[in-house]
């Protein structure tokens, strides 16, 4: 059995899927179909940025903010981490002065990250990075840029307007053709709002 055939069959040890699609915009017949593969059935590993997430989301909360997702950039040995918060009123340089505190406090009893690293604290801002579904469905209709964990179709990078959610997919139309982009493909996400 060779799993690098297209469209063949994964062996029952190899736990792994496939699922990436593009399709034409005029007309319901899917153009072409590629394949993206990821793990599968395995117990999923939290990401550097889901474990610090995690771990401050309880005390963001407290404070009155929404997390509105971290960003972890290793950087040699001194990494920086990127916390975002929200609110309906919005984001004040006091209100990331009061979540800096808190998180620093966290991180000193934790040690979440080895070696030197940079806290920074702020608002999403307009061209806000996505870190949900939940977050994309909110932008439907917007213009966003998306890189891939791996490249599809020869590209890893793709720009163009939010069509909606479709499960665990994103749909993106790029001129004119859709693409369903599993949401677990996604490496990172940004909108470009319109001024």
């Amino acid at each position: 059995h060779n799993p690098k055939v297209v469209g063949s069959n994964p062996a029952p040890a190899t736990n792994w899927h496939c699922r990436l699609q593009s399709r034409q915009c005029e007309d319901e017949k899917p153009l072409f179909r590629g394949f993206f593969v990821y793990g599968v059935n395995k117990p999923p590993v939290a990401s550097k940025d889901q474990q610090i997430a995690d771990m401050v989301q309880s005390t963001v909360a407290a404070l009155g903010y929404e997390l509105w997702g971290v960003e972890y950039v290793a950087q040699g040995k001194h990494s920086v981490v990127r916390v975002y918060i929200d609110s309906p009123a919005g984001i004040s340089v006091d209100d990331c002065a009061t979540v800096s505190t808190q998180v620093s406090s966290i991180f000193d009893v934790e040690d979440p990250v080895a070696g030197e690293y940079t806290l920074e604290v702020s608002s999403p801002g307009m061209d806000r990075l996505l870190f949900t579904l939940e977050q994309y469905a909110g932008y439907v209709g917007e213009v966003v840029e998306l890189r891939l964990r791996s490249a599809f179709e020869g590209r890893r990078r793709f720009k163009g307007v939010l069509k909606g959610i479709e499960g665990d997919d994103v749909v993106v139309q790029v001129d004119d053709h859709e693409f369903l982009l599993p949401y677990g493909a996604i490496e990172k996400a940004r909108v470009q709002l319109r001024v």
